[in-house]
């Protein structure tokens, strides 16, 4: 872009110059930066433009533009924030990707700008908004009505004193667990961190109180209607991805397959995917004919009837996203501009775990590999190869050893912690392995792993740090690849003790010691590295003059390890012998490139599903250790590795193809993202997680140590790990008669006779003001008795000795004695009860509250 393009509007200079997030509200047309404190308060009659900036490879950052409209906003202020999105795009140089945010329809990325949710305001700068400074509770609160709950979704009451969560009988484990992390949300921002939290389940009646103050709230209990289906309701359709060119505000189909040559960098595109749409810039073009190509795509839209929640994103040549490109039928492997990745927000993980500081660190610094935690504490190596349908253990003095023609199977068994043992199984194919022995290989891995009660975690990283050193051989010793190169005639090139053989040190470290057998000729070598010359019984090692102390001290080590107390022959390069040649064929040239591989930890979170037999994944961005859900299956992919996280709630079925899985997205990942298509694929276990897949995470012991699902698991954590949480029921009034449900509400409303709502008990604090403490051992006591029936769920333990009769009757005993203290002391009053109201709250003064939708 040319200088002139950076003036383009004031408020934008000197952007994008460090990680986070940006904001700016348009006010008259024009946008005006807004405050850090600010951040995540959208008012519905504004439109705002936010910039996302992250690290990316080469100390590049990496730009995400959205605008956001409120539904409130005029069609005018709309339009500004479109338009000043291209020209802050302009400002950083033309590269951003730009996406269109409407208000109920946010995309994942920008919400995970602001997690756990953002809250739409009510008003606008038009209207005249309080100062933030001058905001109290109340001005943050919106008003319902009962006709806002169904039975499909969550809603959270938000009242001064409490937070209620209210879970629609159809509504699912996951959008629970979410809502109880909104609420958490809202306890610490808006209520100082001290007021209550209640859940109230659709259809049921509680024996505590919060299920009536609920109610009272909407002026008491009514049956609730269907979920009234309306635009904003509507899932738009992914369909097949249809090609336009724009041409002067006009949009053409392009006819053909598509494929990425029909995109000229001189031209924008739209590409329509029903579900989302984008609009492609070439490289070439100028700012105003990408103003044009945006405002196009609106017309596109509207002219569509559209759902509101069809996604717009625009995107400039070279740093297409990975949802753009796997629209194509051919997508070039290495066409992407660097730094296109999408996402790209976390530093190397495995400096973590070495406890080096993060912040301010450039993210293409490679990783130092050191001591991996797995092998601080030593372990038990046990290694068998493949042959035929079995297995055959290697002698200890061999473990290390691996022909590229066989097949292995590793078991490291190791200490963790407070676990009693922990376990790595591995499957190794050699790069000439056979097919069927490497399916032989996992179908007994697979066994093996059964026995181990599902404790390990197949294909561990940091593969080479378990052997030290490990070396790779030519050849084979299974049957099978004896008899595949005999078939076709091929000579055998099996490693022996006595034959001429030449080593590549390929490693830098201890924990990386590495050798790989190279072909035995002169132009094998490099200057930049060691080598090792096995021939007959002698062994030299050859130091390049670009090689490194660590490494010639690794080809020691790894020559005592073929031929244990060898004296070994030094060549220096430039001092070689004759005979060193000659067991090489003779001198001949060879390369001093220095390769410098660097080992890259810039990790992605997906979920994935497979529509109409198309797999198909989705990214979960700025992804934490709350979005590993025990119902799902998760793909984590740090570009060095993929795994496949299994939660424990997941289908057994779905279970056996997590490899399968595993591949199909590697496949998917080589063709569009240019990743290796040998990058080592892992099976990781809910409970199991092992320290390099947790260094991808800020990890809490804590969270993974609870039980239950989603939502238990969260409730757990948010009411204390004491806490327990019934299970879910999501089909109506099961467990328990409706009779016994009616009997403890009409007690719960005895209780309280003189303000006609059930008792508040303050479990925050411990209070239980005005003789409290009493009506609740009695209504627990009969809590107790009337859960003890038989089929139902209890979390308290019967005393010893009592039986069900006696416990219901002291229940009964003990409320009768309540409700008769309370009938001396207490003048008969009748219960106050408002009727029923869908448009305001009982009393003589509206309350104020507010209540969101989880969806």
């Amino acid at each position: 872009m040319s200088s002139s393009t950076k003036a383009l509007e004031p408020a934008f200079q000197g952007v994008g110059q460090r990680p986070g997030t940006e904001i700016w509200r348009i006010e008259n047309f024009q946008p005006f930066p807004l405050p850090k404190s600010d951040h995540g308060k959208f008012y519905m009659g504004d439109s705002y433009i936010v910039l996302q900036t992250t690290p990316g490879k080469g100390g590049a950052y990496l730009y995400d533009i959205h605008f956001w409209i409120g539904k409130d906003t005029s069609q005018d202020e709309a339009g500004t924030a479109a338009i000043k999105t291209v020209e802050l795009d302009a400002v950083l140089g033309g590269r951003a990707v730009q996406h269109r945010e409407l208000q109920g329809h946010e995309s994942d990325k920008f919400l995970s700008y602001f997690k756990p949710c953002i809250i739409p305001l009510e008003g606008g700068i038009a209207t005249g908004f309080k100062k933030v400074e001058e905001e109290a509770f109340e001005i943050q609160l919106f008003l319902f009505a009962r006709s806002s709950l169904n039975h499909d979704d969550v809603f959270i009451l938000d009242t001064e004193k409490k937070i209620y969560q209210f879970n629609g009988a159809n509504s699912n484990i996951q959008e629970r667990g979410k809502a109880l992390e909104v609420i958490q949300f809202l306890k610490e921002k808006y209520h100082d961190g001290t007021c209550d939290i209640a859940i109230v389940d659709d259809g049921k009646l509680d024996t505590e109180s919060d299920s009536g103050e609920f109610w009272v709230l909407f002026g008491g209990f009514a049956p609730i209607g269907k979920k009234v289906a309306n635009e904003d309701d509507i899932i738009p359709e992914t369909t097949p991805a249809k090609l336009y060119s724009i041409t002067d505000g006009e949009v053409k189909i392009v006819e053909g397959e598509l494929s990425k040559g029909l995109l000229e960098n001189n031209k924008c595109y739209l590409l329509d995917c029903g579900a989302e749409i984008f609009v492609w810039v070439g490289r070439v073009t100028q700012v105003e004919e990408r103003k044009a190509a945006s405002q196009a795509a609106e017309e596109f839209v509207a002219s569509q009837n559209r759902p509101k929640a069809t996604r717009l994103t625009r995107l400039i040549q070279g740093h297409e996203t990975h949802s753009f490109k796997s629209n194509f039928d051919s997508w070039p492997a290495g066409s992407a501009a660097p730094g296109t990745e999408e996402g790209r927000g976390k530093v190397a993980a495995l400096l973590k775990q070495q406890g080096v500081g993060l912040k301010g660190l450039a993210k293409s610094a490679p990783v130092n590999e050191e001591v991996p935690p797995l092998l601080e504490g030593g372990g038990k190596m046990e290694v068998w190869c493949i042959n035929g349908s079995s297995k055959t253990a290697l002698p200890k003095e061999d473990v290390g050893k691996f022909y590229s023609g066989d097949c292995y199977i590793i078991l490291y068994t190791y200490h963790s912690g407070d676990r009693k043992e922990d376990y790595l199984l591995c499957c190794w194919f050699g790069n000439d392995s056979l097919e069927e022995d490497q399916k032989m290989a996992t179908r007994l891995a697979n066994t093996m792993s059964n026995s181990l009660k599902g404790r390990p975690v197949q294909e561990p990283p940091q593969f080479v740090a378990l052997f030290q050193p490990l070396v790779i051989l030519k050849g084979g010793l299974s049957s099978g690849y004896k008899k595949c190169i005999a078939e076709k005639g091929l000579p055998d090139e099996t490693y022996t003790a006595d034959s001429v053989a030449l080593f590549r040190i390929s490693g830098t470290l201890v924990h990386n010691d590495k050798a790989v057998q190279v072909d035995a000729v002169a132009t094998s070598l490099n200057s930049a590295e060691c080598f090792l010359l096995q021939s007959g019984s002698s062994i030299f090692t050859w130091h390049g003059n670009q090689s490194t102390f660590e490494q010639q001290q690794l080809a020691a080590k790894i020559a005592e390890f073929l031929k244990p107390g060898v004296t070994l022959k030094h060549a220096k390069e430039g001092t070689e012998s004759s005979a060193f040649w000659f067991a090489l064929g003779g001198k001949q040239s060879y390369t001093s490139k220095k390769f410098s591989p660097e080992i890259v930890r810039d990790p992605h979170l997906f979920t994935f599903s497979f529509n109409k037999g198309k797999f198909q994944v989705e990214e979960v961005y700025n992804f934490s250790q709350d979005d590993l859900l025990t119902e799902d299956m998760l793909i984590l992919d740090t570009q060095a590795e993929v795994f496949v996280w299994v939660g424990q709630s997941v289908d057994p079925k779905e279970k056996q193809n997590v490899f399968d899985i595993g591949q199909k997205y590697i496949e998917m990942a080589v063709s569009l993202d240019g990743l290796s298509p040998n990058v080592p694929l892992y099976k990781v276990t809910e409970g199991n997680e092992p320290s390099f897949f947790t260094s991808y995470f800020s990890w809490d012991p804590t969270k993974a140590a609870v039980q239950g699902n989603s939502f238990q698991k969260k409730a757990a954590l948010l009411f204390g790990l004491g806490h327990h949480v019934v299970e879910e029921r999501s089909n109506g009034n099961q467990g328990g008669p409706t009779q016994r449900a009616s009997a403890l509400a009409a007690l719960s409303s005895a209780f309280n006779p003189s303000s006609g709502k059930p008792s508040h008990l303050d479990r925050s604090n411990g209070s239980n003001q005005g003789g409290t403490t009493q009506r609740a051992s009695a209504l627990a006591a009969l809590s107790s008795a009337f859960k003890s029936s038989p089929g139902s769920k209890t979390t308290t333990p019967k005393p010893s000795g009592i039986g069900q009769g006696s416990q219901r009757r002291a229940a009964v005993a003990a409320l009768s004695s309540v409700l008769t203290a309370e009938k001396k002391s207490t003048p008969e009053t009748s219960p106050s009860r408002s009727p029923p109201s869908e448009t305001n709250l009982p009393g003589e003064k509206k309350m104020s509250f507010s209540m969101f939708l989880i969806d």
